[in-house]
């Protein structure tokens, strides 16, 4: 069983990884390009208590009450459990000496639950093939979960770095 000090060092990685990729976000938004609406993430969210797991296009789904928070509260449990996940594999000795190619690589890896789980969950087909530019949008959520990656090792570091 995990310590809570450890539990609570998941988080803060978890957690500085996902703003690490958030920031990477709001620069793509800042130079045009197209980014993860949270808002329909907490839309299809909310539609799963509901039974509905799939839609035809998540934009055209009913609303649901407090979606964009639901959408970002999402985001980043998400970003949490893929940092407890790197740690699962690589154990919790990686939090005290974090190495980049195993947080990279579980950032990668991170990026089949878009893939192959929301995103044709919510209409846009495996790997985006139901979008005006599959490879485009397949590229860019490969690099997304590749800066979350290195989100995950920065975090760790900086949080090594601070209680050393």
């Amino acid at each position: 069983m995990l310590s809570s000090h450890v539990i609570a060092h998941i988080a803060l990685v978890g957690i500085g990884a996902t703003a690490v990729m958030d920031a990477w976000l709001l620069l793509l938004s800042r130079l045009g390009v197209p980014t993860t609406s949270f808002a329909l993430v907490g839309r299809w969210v909310g539609h799963l208590p509901r039974g509905r797991f799939a839609h035809a296009a998540i934009s055209k789904a009913e609303p649901v009450e407090f979606e964009l928070g639901l959408g970002w509260l999402t985001h980043y449990l998400i970003g949490i459990a893929y940092a407890g996940l790197l740690v699962a594999v690589q154990g919790t000795a990686w939090l005290e000496q974090p190495t980049f190619l195993p947080a990279l690589a579980v950032g990668v890896i991170t990026v089949a639950a878009p893939w192959f789980v929301m995103q044709p969950a919510m209409g846009a087909g495996f790997a985006a093939s139901k979008t005006p530019t599959p490879l485009k949008n397949g590229l860019r959520s490969l690099a997304n979960h590749a800066v979350f990656g290195t989100g995950l090792y920065l975090a760790a570091a900086a949080l090594a770095w601070a209680i050393e």
